[in-house]
């Protein structure tokens, strides 16, 4: 057990120890662990007096949830009301026809009349524009796949040492972010990737094996990043991970003389280096690469119209991947609709805490009492302070507030060998507070800094606050976040909303999800251009993606086999007259129930529903007979809704099973169901198979349902 190895000279020998021999041993046990199953991903939480858009029923009010009994009898339904007070009861097993109303403006949407043909009349207005819309998106997508990319080659000897070498365990969004890149890289097509997670969650480790893998076949990496601070650390970061292998990284921006850029360029030309990482002094017309192979770039959302416009030149010829915490809502919405592929990392790394953020009216004593108790705990601050021209008066202030505080300044106006110069000093913790610009938004990774106070927070954007926030809670202490503004009560609306949104989702991992708040606040309508904003209106964002995506897939399936695609899309019914539901007893809070209930109508799969009724028992306790009704009832929709099967029902001393009009259903399986199972099977001319059931008790209600599902499933066919 040697930290190192050690020379004996006049013996001429040297002794290895065992880290210089085989790497730096890993924290814990190196474990290929399954990607967490359960909830897809859920963009927002219901609140009593949100618009909700039904599906089938258009636009309600949202009234929580309400617990009906008949008889022996109870089950738990959504309420909505619609115009006139006109009501809707929705059963909890259908909640995914339910979606919050996200809109493009401040205006207050129409309430539908419940039954009325207005909503249809809108739905089919909506599908037609639709239908141009995915034309055009399906001709971007198209010219990328004719573009020829490169396929490197299958990871070898020398990757894998690298990924022994990190010294922690991947996290399981990490792992399946690490295999999308790797599985990309490797195809012909170009690689056009979106990579999704959190400040700390792991991105750079992401990038560090794609570049490896590009270098490795002999191609060259440009890691594109908005400042020069980030560019520096990501060069000691990607330096770290790959020394010992024959890589060259370098670094080019306006910390470095006039001679050493000009040898970067240099070696760039002529191939001698293999990873550049540089701001948007990688744009100038002086660089040329030999063989550029894969464009990394960090945080898309701080470059500018012109730098993207460069950008997308690039994206037709090399492997492109974009990593950021929260994405702007182009780049989501291309991800979302397929036409850029997606990666999200939602798994913390352990022992990660979330940030406490407290909002609150500028106060010379609430920045007193966080410094104050942040140094007391032997950590350090930063202070966002956004203005160059007084950001001198700034900190003679907070000298003057916490006396014997070791008080330092960096902003982007600084020359560059002084501000490298201060941020090496907070990391070397020879500063207790850093007064700066938003030049530190991206990046820096400081464990020892766990408080962030962040002046005039109205007058920043979703994003820029959000990364801000990242910069502490890097470690496993816990961080804190104070966003202090002039006043609370004369805030813009937009300004009112970004606030609430970040307070909303607070929690780790929730970057993703307030990208979407930021789709909504900055309005959907610029996305896909103004003639679409008053469809998206209409009908509300959830709903307009999921009929475009559902339009873009439909006719990818066209251009592919020449096949018009049939809308199938049946809403499948289970009626054993059994109660299924959770009960109030069981998880007592109603916020808590509606949120297991989300969980359970995103079920997919058998081993999701597996998973998700261990987490039950884990938090609430044995399941009680209620909770498994509804849990197989969810398990037997899946199964029908794939076959095409309408109706599931136990009617007298039998089931019986209504097969919709476009089943995928076989003629000749259902004969071979009739000529197996006796004279007691019918099958009659409205399409339904009426079985018998010896006994009546629940549990054969499921088992036998299971079964005759089970013999169709095999032999289904598209018919």
């Amino acid at each position: 057990p040697l930290s190192a190895g050690f020379d004996l000279a006049a013996e001429k020998l040297h002794f290895l120890s065992e880290n210089e021999l085989f790497g730096e041993r890993r924290l814990g046990k190196k474990g290929r662990k399954k990607a967490a199953s359960g909830e897809a991903v859920n963009f927002d939480e219901l609140r009593i007096g949100d618009i909700v858009v039904h599906k089938e029923h258009g636009l309600g009010i949202y009234q929580g949830l309400t617990t009906f009994s008949h008889g022996n009898l109870t089950n738990d339904y959504i309420q909505i009301e619609y115009k006139e007070g006109d009501k809707l009861y929705v059963p909890v097993d259908r909640l995914h026809a339910l979606t919050k109303y996200k809109g493009v403006s401040d205006q207050e949407p129409k309430i539908d009349r419940l039954g009325g043909k207005s909503w249809q009349l809108v739905k089919k207005k909506v599908k037609e524009a639709v239908w141009k819309v995915a034309q055009e998106l399906l001709d971007l997508y198209a010219k990328r796949k004719l573009v020829p990319g490169h396929a490197f080659s299958r990871p070898n000897d020398m990757y894998q040492e690298l990924e022994e070498s990190f010294p922690f365990d991947e996290t399981p969004g990490q792992l399946a972010a690490i295999n999308d890149v790797i599985a990309d890289l490797t195809d012909p097509k170009p690689m056009d990737r979106l990579v999704c997670g959190d400040v700390g969650f792991g991105k750079t480790e992401v990038a560090i094996r794609a570049a490896f893998k590009v270098v490795e076949d002999s191609q060259q990496v440009a890691v594109l990043v908005p400042t020069t601070v980030l560019a520096e650390q990501h060069l000691t970061t990607f330096k770290e991970r790959l020394a010992g292998l024959p890589v060259r990284a370098e670094c080019l921006n306006r910390f470095r003389s006039r001679s050493e850029q000009k040898e970067i360029v240099a070696g760039l030309a002529d191939g001698s280096i293999d990873i550049v990482i540089g701001t948007h002094r990688l744009f100038s017309k002086d660089i040329q690469f030999k063989h550029l192979g894969l464009l990394i770039i960090d945080e898309e959302h701080r470059f500018g119209v012109k730098h993207k416009e460069k950008l997308k030149k690039y994206r037709t010829k090399v492997d492109v991947l974009t990593l950021t915490a929260t994405p702007i809502p182009r780049t989501l919405q291309l991800s979302l609709l397929n036409i850029r592929d997606l990666s999200v990392i939602t798994t913390p790394p352990s022992l990660r805490r979330s940030v406490k953020t407290f909002v609150a009216r500028h106060d010379d004593l609430i920045i007193k009492e966080a410094i104050t108790r942040e140094i007391l705990r032997g950590g350090q601050v930063f202070l966002v302070y956004n203005r160059v021209r007084t950001i001198g008066e700034m900190a003679n202030k907070v000298n003057a507030l916490v006396p014997g505080a070791r008080v330092a300044i960096a902003h982007g106006q600084m020359a560059g060998k002084i501000l490298e110069e201060i941020m090496v000093q907070f990391v070397r913790k020879e500063i207790d507070v850093l007064i700066c610009t938003t030049i530190i938004e991206s990046g820096l990774d400081i464990p020892n800094a766990n408080t962030i106070i962040i002046t005039r927070a109205d007058r920043l954007g979703l994003a820029e606050i959000y990364q801000l926030r990242g910069r502490v809670g890097r470690g496993r202490e816990q961080a804190y976040a104070y966003l202090l503004m002039p006043s609370l009560d004369n805030l813009s609306k937009d300004a009112q909303q970004r606030l609430r949104a970040l307070m909303d989702y607070n929690e780790l991992g929730g970057g993703f999800k307030l990208a979407m708040s930021d789709l909504q606040i900055r309005g959907g309508g610029n996305i896909l251009g103004e003639s679409q904003s008053g469809n998206i209106a209409a009908v509300g964002y959830d709903l307009y993606l999921e009929l475009l995506q559902k339009t873009v897939e439909d006719l990818k399936h066209r251009q592919q086999t020449g096949e018009t695609v049939e809308e199938m899309e049946i809403e499948p019914e289970v009626n054993f007259g059994l109660s299924a539901y959770i009960p109030e007893t069981y998880i007592t809070d109603t916020d808590q129930r509606y949120f297991a209930y989300r969980k359970i109508a995103n079920i997919s799969s058998g081993e999701n529903a597996a998973d998700l009724l261990d987490e039950f028992r884990d938090r609430y306790g044995t399941i009680p007979l209620p909770v498994n009704n509804l849990f197989a009832i969810m398990e037997l929709k899946n199964e029908m809704k794939r076959l095409g099967i309408e109706k599931l029902e136990k009617g007298k001393k039998q089931l019986v099973l209504t097969f919709s009009r476009k089943t995928s259903v076989a003629p000749e399986s259902v004969l071979a169901f009739l000529r197996n199972h006796g004279s007691g099977v019918r099958f009659t001319p409205d399409a339904r198979l009426l079985v018998p059931l010896k006994h009546e008790e629940d549990h054969e209600l499921f088992s036998k349902s299971k079964k005759i599902l089970l013999a169709f499933s095999d032999n289904a066919t598209k018919v």
